[in-house]
């Protein structure tokens, strides 16, 4: 498997996919065109969101094109050089690459060794299921499972701490609460400017950040670029 799992977007003051960019290069070097799922948008159009990718990735030579605009996703998928899945609401995501066969289809596809990069919701739903999102539940997909491509999950946007006078969970919190209820899994607290390359059966933490872990019976603990990730896998 080739994959690069991308937290977030944009860091502040950047332009979009900016920083990632270098990284999504080598992840997608010789590749000419790739397949775009751009269904996390919900405030702006499907045709937006492969405007704005495509504005970026041109600069590295690669066109994208839309799964929206094909009159049978799956099979773009399965014929797809690499795969791109952006980042926006997890759950309409989910729903939408349910009801088009899509989980199935990239599955295939990663495990032939079709490079695959997602950022945000689209490195969320590469895990076994959607469960580690931060987004609410705006539509209901028909189950939480997801890609399944690694076995660990990831939340994608880590923050170590609640704004200043709010008094509700933080994002341990809830993170703890999930492995309580799922304690066979791993979680990546995966924080804002880093990402996860899985590449030669190797799991690599790039950025300048470390990654928070989380498992049922452990105490929560950082890992940092360079550690050996072999545990997640």
């Amino acid at each position: 498997m080739k994959l690069l799992l991308i937290s977030n977007s944009t860091n502040t003051g950047e332009e979009y996919l900016r920083y990632p960019l270098q990284e999504i290069a080598r992840t997608l070097a010789g590749v000419r065109e790739v397949a775009f799922v751009p269904y996390a948008a919900v405030t702006f159009s499907y045709a937006e969101y492969e405007r704005r990718v495509q504005t970026r990735l041109a600069e590295i030579g690669i066109r994208v094109r839309s799964v929206h605009r094909a009159s049978n996703p799956a099979r773009m998928i399965r014929e797809a050089e690499a795969i791109c899945v952006g980042g926006g609401n997890t759950f309409a995501l989910a729903k939408k690459m349910q009801e088009q066969g899509l989980m199935q289809a990239i599955r295939s596809r990663i495990r032939a060794g079709v490079p695959y990069v997602g950022w945000s919701a689209g490195s969320n739903v590469c895990c076994p299921t959607i469960s580690t999102t931060n987004d609410m539940p705006i539509v209901e997909p028909a189950s939480f499972r997801a890609i399944g491509a690694v076995k660990f999950q990831i939340n994608p946007h880590y923050l170590d701490a609640n704004p200043a006078g709010h008094a509700g969970e933080t994002r341990e919190q809830r993170i703890l609460e999930f492995i309580e209820a799922n304690p066979r899994r791993w979680v990546a607290g995966l924080r804002e400017g880093c990402m996860l390359r899985y590449e030669n059966d190797r799991l690599e933490l790039i950025g300048s950040r470390p990654m928070r872990i989380f498992k049922k019976g452990q105490a929560p603990f950082e890992t940092n670029p360079g550690d050996d990730l072999s545990f997640l896998l």
